[in-house]
């Protein structure tokens, strides 16, 4: 099965929205205090980000599958931040978050942008690791949000 890799449409958003979320929860929300999965419920399903979306100030990519529904997205901030990387469960270890971010990568460094960052959460460190990251600082937590800083040179 093939997936193509491509940004996201508005119409689209509450779908890609819907898969971070389902994701999330079997993830990340069982290492979570409540007030994490409150605060991240609020990101993905609140309106600011959407908002931000639809103004062009945050970037979103969603590997879509043969039927066109979404297996993956990708967000990030107009400064290079990732701030969401989720798969399909089913569909974990079948590269598409890797390709996911290799256009990501591409497409920032034809913009002149040479580093990008992320909050990677506990579940996600090695996955980020294996690509290039580097810790920038230990995990902490914000909001009952657990994270690592995390960094990659764009070559």
């Amino acid at each position: 099965m093939g997936y193509e890799i491509r940004r996201l449409k508005l119409k689209e958003w509450d779908m890609a929205m819907q898969l971070a979320w389902d994701t999330f929860l079997v993830y990340e929300a069982p290492e979570y205090e409540p007030e994490g999965v409150k605060h991240f419920h609020e990101f993905v399903k609140g309106i600011e980000l959407k908002n931000m979306f639809a103004l062009g100030n945050y970037f979103a990519w969603g590997a879509f599958d043969d039927d066109d529904v979404i297996v993956g997205i990708l967000g990030i901030r107009t400064h290079g931040h990732i701030s969401l990387l989720f798969v399909e469960p089913r569909l974990h270890h079948q590269g598409i978050a890797t390709a996911l971010l290799n256009r990501a990568f591409k497409e920032a460094l034809e913009e002149g942008i040479m580093e990008m960052t992320v909050f990677s959460s506990p579940y996600a460190v090695e996955f980020y690791h294996k690509i290039g990251f580097t810790d920038m600082d230990h995990e902490k937590c914000t909001d009952g949000i657990r994270y690592t800083p995390m960094t990659i040179e764009l070559l």
